[in-house]
């Protein structure tokens, strides 16, 4: 059996973490399989954009303890520093790529697996889906760049108190506190994860990279700065076909090639 099942249909690559004996806990054959698979759909160009979904009613459980239990404690400050580096690549992918991510959350999203979910544009969730920044529990920080994602989601006084408290947020609070766009009922959720990935499809593939760069350094940037990124962003995409082409449908009055789904209200 594959840690990490693919299906890639109308442009959309479906990703599946598929270790449901562990709850989908970040193995070494899952890291392995993420690793070589991340890089690889970023890099493709009928690829565009990517869904992150979990086999067996769970999303991730987070960090495998079994195998660092199984490490021993006389593993080094280094040799730990260094697993954790492995990760850095493809997750760098993941986050700053310029494909879209949608993750589709049922069931425990744990830790890394919390993380992980992060690493998307977009989570939609099960009513079943649980959050939880469970580092603390097992003496741990937050890791798989969470330390990044997740006080640009919540803000940091609530991104803290994720961390500091350790505690499961259940699918209602998680759309209240803007974790999560959506909640839909559990035999949707992949139909509508993959639909909001689906309506990328017709979108510029250079407009829809530079606004996910954009927003990613826009909590690091000042005005000036921001103003000059996008008037050079805004020059490079009039030159594109995917602008002029749609200019040319408006014009017609011909549906656009790209429109975001609705809304799900459940």
């Amino acid at each position: 059996m594959s840690a990490l099942t693919i299906d890639l249909t109308d442009g959309v690559a479906r990703l599946t973490l598929n270790e449901p004996q562990a709850r989908n806990a970040l193995t070494e054959p899952l890291k392995a399989a993420l690793a070589d698979a991340v890089p690889r759909l970023m890099d493709d160009p009928a690829v565009r954009a990517l869904v992150l979904t979990g086999a067996g009613g769970a999303f991730c459980a987070g960090g495998d303890l079994r195998s660092m239990a199984a490490a021993g404690a006389d593993v080094g400050v280094d040799a730990w520093r260094q697993r954790m580096r492995e990760v850095h690549p493809w997750l760098q992918r993941l986050i700053g790529g310029d494909k879209p991510v949608v993750a589709a959350v049922d069931g425990p999203a744990y830790g890394a697996g919390f993380s992980l979910a992060l690493a998307a544009d977009f989570i939609v969730a099960a009513p079943t889906a649980r959050f939880c920044m469970s580092f603390l529990r097992v003496g741990l920080v937050p890791d798989f760049a969470a330390m990044y994602t997740l006080p640009r989601v919540v803000g940091v006084q609530r991104a803290r108190e994720l961390m500091l408290s350790a505690r499961e947020v259940a699918a209602p609070e998680a759309l209240a506190l803007g974790l999560v766009l959506e909640v839909v009922p559990a035999e949707r959720l992949q139909d509508r994860a993959l639909a909001l990935a689906r309506s990328f499809v017709g979108a510029s593939p250079l407009a829809v990279g530079l606004i996910r760069q954009t927003v990613r350094d826009a909590l690091t940037t000042d005005l000036g700065r921001a103003l000059t990124v996008e008037a050079d962003h805004q020059a490079l995409c009039f030159e594109t076909e995917a602008h002029r082409s749609a200019v040319r449908r408006f014009l017609a009055k011909e549906a656009p090639a790209f429109a975001f789904p609705k809304p799900d209200r459940g």
